[in-house]
């Protein structure tokens, strides 16, 4: 194991440890980009405009360049599997949660644009899109949340998701019904159903 310590919004130090790190081994077998952000939003509140910008740096933008920094080498190699970490939430925008869902749902697209560029190169693409997770992103959400699991029970099935090399995959697969009944929902239901649901606390909610 050998560890690089960076942030994933300075681009130039990834490509540093990219480089690095193909210089030692060759082209990686797998890149998972898995660092995020989340933060309770509201959309007319001009001063979450700042929490938007970070969780895009970080959801997408890091995102990106993370498996950016790697995909070269794995195309002249003719293998391998880059994935990203991206959520059920970026299915829909959810109320109180604007900024978390859209770097999501850009982080999906982005993916997908990624995975046509490469076909045929024997490179990979994966998107895994979670559902309620125990982590402590989730413990602040004061609603009960649907199908929630351990990050032991996610991690073997995120594992087996990446290793059948599926385009997009929803864990657990209940909240995949739960992915498909979203995007099926006419806006005018959807918009009626999400004003009414629970929200993430925004900093300075919290009691």
């Amino acid at each position: 194991m050998v560890p690089y310590q960076l942030d994933v919004r300075d681009e130039a130090a990834l490509a540093a440890a990219a480089q690095d790190f193909i210089g030692r081994f060759g082209a990686p077998d797998l890149v998972i980009a898995n660092a995020g952000l989340s933060a309770g939003t509201l959309g007319e509140a001009i001063e979450d405009i700042a929490k938007l910008r970070a969780l895009l740096d970080v959801n997408v933008i890091g995102m990106a360049a993370s498996l950016a920094a790697f995909a070269p080498a794995m195309r002249r190699a003719g293998r391998g599997t880059l994935a990203c970490i991206a959520s059920i939430a970026g299915f829909r925008g959810l109320a109180g949660n604007g900024a978390y869902s859209a770097s999501k749902a850009a982080a999906r697209t982005w993916t997908e644009s990624l995975r046509t560029e490469l076909r045929g190169s024997g490179v990979s693409v994966v998107c895994i899109c979670p559902g309620y997770i125990d982590t402590p992103l989730t413990r602040v959400n004061r609603f009960r949340m649907p199908f929630l699991i351990s990050a032991e029970e996610a991690a073997p099935k995120i594992a087996h998701a990446i290793a059948a090399r599926r385009r997009v995959a929803v864990i657990p697969w209940q909240m995949a019904l739960v992915a498909v009944v979203l995007r099926m929902m006419p806006g005018w239901l959807y918009d009626a159903f999400a004003a009414r649901a629970p929200r993430k606390p925004r900093d300075g909610d919290r009691p």
